[in-house]
C-alpha cells in the first residue's frame, strides 16, 4: 500500500485514516462503508422506495468505472437508510474497510457505453437519469424500466431510452438538471455549453419502449448506441475558452444558468438573451475550476471549486464582467484540488466540498466570524465546522440526501493508496455537532435530571 505523508509534519493517509476510525462512534450518528470493486465517479440518490419503522429504503444510483475486463456498468442499488438515534455505535465502529456493507444492495445493472463519469437524476421524475460519457452524446435512462443485465466481456450494451446530441467534441463531467423544468444541461471540451428540452419525451419513455426494448444493440465496444431516439439542442452557448468542466441551473428559473471550467471563468448565461454570455467573470480563481453549485435558499450565492485547492462563494449581484472575480469568502480547507462542491438541501448556509486530498468537508458561511476563540478547534479554517476523513484518497462526488436529512453518500477513487477500487461511505453526522448549542444543552440537561430521578 502507498503511504503519503502530509506537508509540514501533517500525519500521512494512514495515520489520518486510523486517527478518524477510532473516533467513529463519537462523530456518527451512522456510517455504512460499502467496498467497490471498481471505482464510481458518480454517486446520486434516487427516491425513496419504502418507509419502516427503524429504517427506510432509497434507490443510490452509481457508476462502476472498470479496466475493459468486463464492461463498465450503471449501478442501480436499493440502500437501507437508518433513522436518526437508531444505530449502535458498537456497529458503526467496527466495519472491515473491505467488506460488502448489508445496507447496499444491488438491484439492477445497465451495460453503460463507455464510462459512467457523471449521473444527474430528474427532480420531475427522480427515475430518469442522465449520464456523461467518453462520447460528446448525453444519454438519458428510464431505470426503472431499463432491464437487468448480467456485466460479462463480450455482451452488448444497454440501449438508453434517448441520445442527446449537440456536442462537437466529448462531453465528460459538466452535467446538470434543471430543478424546475425537464432541461438537461452540458458542458464539453469544445468550450460550449448545451441545453436541451426532454419534455415531449420523458412521459412517454416507458410506455413506448418497456416491453418493446431489447437486451441490448451494437457491438460490446461501441461508444455510440444504436436505435435510441435523439434529442437535438435547444440552444448552444459559446463563450469559454477552454473545457467546460461543470454546469449548473439557476434553481428558481430554467433559462438562468452558470458554467465554469479550465479557462478559470464562471460564466452566467440567460437563453432568453440569445447564446452569448450574459456576465464573464475572467479570473474567478487562481487555476482550472472543476465544480460550482447554486444556493437552493438564496439565487444570489454561487459556490465554486478550483484545482487551487480553495472553495469560493460568489454574489452575483456584485459581480461584474471581465477583471477578477471578487469573492465574498475563500474557503481555505483543502491541500489539493477541489472536485465537488454541494450546498445543503436542510439549510441554506451550509455546504459541503471533497478533493484529491481524501476529505470532504462541511462548511457553515453563517459561522464566519462567529465562532468563539475559547471553542474554536487549533488551526480550523473559518466556517469549518466538520471534516469526513474516511476515505483514503481522493473524494470524487458526494450527494446530500434531500429525503433523510444530514445523510450523505460519498465515494472514492482508491487506486492510489489500496491498489485499485473504491469505497462508497453513507453516513450522518451526530446532531449535537450542528444542532444550536443552547438547544444541545438544554436536551442534555433533560436527560441529567431524568438520570438523577432513576
Amino acid at each position: 500500500m502507498k503511504e503519503r505523508s502530509g506537508k509540514g509534519g501533517e500525519p500521512s493517509v494512514n495515520e489520518r485514516y486510523t486517527q478518524w476510525k477510532s473516533l467513529v462512534p463519537v462523530l456518527y450518528d451512522w456510517l455504512a462503508n460499502h467496498n467497490l470493486v471498481w471505482p464510481s465517479l458518480s454517486c446520486r440518490w434516487g427516491p425513496q422506495v419504502e418507509q419502516a419503522t427503524y429504517k427506510n429504503r432509497q434507490r443510490l444510483y452509481l457508476s462502476e468505472q472498470t479496466d475493459g475486463s468486463v464492461p463498465n456498468t450503471l449501478v442501480i442499488a436499493n440502500c437501507e437508510i437508518v433513522k436518526p438515534r437508531v444505530a449502535a455505535a458498537e456497529h458503526i465502529s467496527q466495519f472491515n474497510e473491505e467488506a460488502r456493507s448489508p445496507f447496499v444492495k444491488k438491484h439492477k445493472t445497465i451495460i453503460h457505453p463507455g464510462e459512467v463519469n457523471r449521473i444527474r437524476e430528474l427532480p420531475q421524475n427522480s427515475k430518469i437519469v442522465a449520464t456523461h460519457t467518453d462520447s460528446p452524446d448525453v444519454l438519458i435512462w428510464d431505470v426503472e424500466s431499463q432491464p437487468n443485465r448480467n456485466a460479462a466481456l463480450g455482451v452488448s450494451d444497454s440501449r438508453p431510452d434517448l441520445v442527446l446530441t449537440g456536442h462537437q467534441d466529448n462531453a465528460e463531467f459538466a452535467l446538470a438538471m434543471c430543478p424546475t423544468e425537464p432541461f438537461v444541461l452540458s458542458g464539453g471540451k469544445d468550450k460550449s455549453v448545451v441545453l436541451w428540452s426532454i419534455h415531449d419525451h420523458i412521459s412517454t419513455l416507458a410506455s413506448e419502449q418497456g416491453d418493446k426494448r431489447s437486451p441490448g444493440s451494437g457491438a460490446s465496444n461501441s461508444k455510440l448506441p444504436g436505435n435510441s431516439p435523439t434529442v437535438q439542442a435547444r440552444g448552444v452557448f459559446v463563450g469559454h475558452d477552454d473545457t467546460v468542466e461543470d454546469v449548473q441551473f439557476c434553481p428558481s428559473s430554467a433559462h438562468e444558468f452558470c458554467s465554469v471550467g479550465d479557462d478559470s471563468c464562471i460564466i452566467f448565461w440567460d437563453s432568453r438573451q440569445g447564446s452569448a454570455p450574459v456576465m464573464k467573470v475572467e479570473k474567478a480563481h487562481n487555476a482550472d475550476l472543476h465544480c460550482v453549485d447554486w444556493n437552493p435558499f438564496d439565487v444570489n450565492l454561487i459556490l465554486t471549486g478550483s484545482a487551487d485547492n480553495t472553495v469560493r462563494m460568489f454574489d452575483r449581484r456584485i459581480l461584474t464582467s471581465g477583471g477578477v472575480g471578487s469573492p465574498i469568502h475563500i474557503f481555505e480547507g483543502h491541500s489539493a484540488a477541489v472536485l465537488c462542491v454541494q450546498w445543503s438541501p436542510d439549510k441554506s448556509s451550509v455546504f459541503g466540498s471533497s478533493a484529491e486530498d481524501g476529505i470532504l468537508n462541511i462548511w457553515d458561511h453563517e459561522k464566519i466570524g462567529k465562532e468563539h476563540q475559547d471553542t474554536k478547534p487549533t488551526n480550523s479554517p473559518p466556517g469549518l465546522f466538520f471534516r469526513h476523513a474516511g476515505h483514503r484518497d481522493k473524494v470524487v462526488d458526494f450527494h446530500w440526501n434531500a429525503s433523510d436529512p444530514w445523510t450523505i453518500v460519498s465515494v472514492s477513487d482508491d487506486g492510489e493508496s489500496t491498489g485499485g477500487g473504491g469505497t462508497l461511505q453513507i453516513w450522518r453526522m451526530m446532531d449535537i455537532i450542528y444542532r444550536p448549542q443552547d438547544e444541545v444543552i438544554a436536551e442534555l440537561e433533560k436527560f441529567k435530571s431524568h438520570l438523577l430521578t432513576c
